[in-house]
């Protein structure tokens, strides 16, 4: 697999902590990004901050949880302090929700999927974007999912009702930015071997499914296109072309 060239690019990675995030995390710094990894989880993150540095690229952690009360407001006011710009930001954090009819989903469960899913993403864009627009060739990707919006699938209307938000969110800043130096794509990673399918899929076999580093050549390809369309990229239509 070849690296692109991402030296001197500051990249923001959600969920960076296990699974797809993680993979992104460390791929960006082997690229030459320096990677701010943010997740909740101190532990978790200083390991992919060992696993970075063994590979000779630099992070820095950002231990917090994105449904805090101004957190993310907190968040942007100190990277615009530290940097200029914003070069590559990767949604990824996300919850599965619980698995339920409709009318059975605990609201308390519904509103947190909502806050974290749609709400914390809006947030996020709403804090970074002028760190995002000083960049030359910003870029963010988003993590998305086949049935927010394109498949309704029986008990997944939690993460399903609040994917297809986020699709729209992001689909709604790509139109905002059309003409401007940020780049917005959704990757649609379909079943991966990740902790949340584990907990979706138990009686699954995750040997049967793509690893998460699996996704890295089609991250790279985003980060370093010239075209803005497609901005929706299926990981298994994308490998089979």
């Amino acid at each position: 697999m070849t690296l692109p060239d991402l030296s001197g690019k500051t990249a923001l990675v959600t969920g960076a902590s296990r699974g797809i995030g993680r993979s992104i995390a460390v791929g960006l710094a082997k690229a030459g990004a320096h990677v701010l990894a943010l997740a909740r989880t101190t532990g978790a993150l200083e390991e992919v901050d060992d696993e970075i540095k063994a590979a000779g690229g630099k992070a820095s952690l950002i231990p917090m949880d994105l449904v805090e009360a101004d957190g993310i407001e907190r968040l942007a006011d100190a990277l615009t302090e530290r940097f200029q710009a914003l070069d590559i930001l990767v949604l990824n954090a996300g919850s599965l929700g619980e698995l339920a009819p409709l009318p059975d989903i605990d609201p308390r469960v519904w509103k947190h999927t909502l806050d974290l899913n749609v709400t914390a993403n809006w947030r996020l864009i709403r804090a970074l974007d002028p760190l995002l627009r000083n960049s030359t060739d910003a870029r963010l990707i988003g993590l998305s999912s086949r049935v927010g919006g394109e498949a309704a699938k029986a008990f997944w209307g939690t993460y399903a009702v609040t994917k297809a938000a986020f699709d729209m969110l992001l689909k709604t800043y790509a139109e905002e930015n059309a003409k401007t130096s940020v780049n917005v794509s959704l990757i649609s990673p379909g079943p991966m071997r990740t902790e949340m399918r584990k907990l979706a899929m138990p009686g699954e076999d995750p040997e049967t499914l793509p690893h998460p580093d699996e996704l890295l050549p089609l991250v790279y390809h985003l980060l370093t296109r010239k075209e803005r369309e497609p901005m929706r990229v299926s990981f298994k239509d994308w490998k089979g072309a």
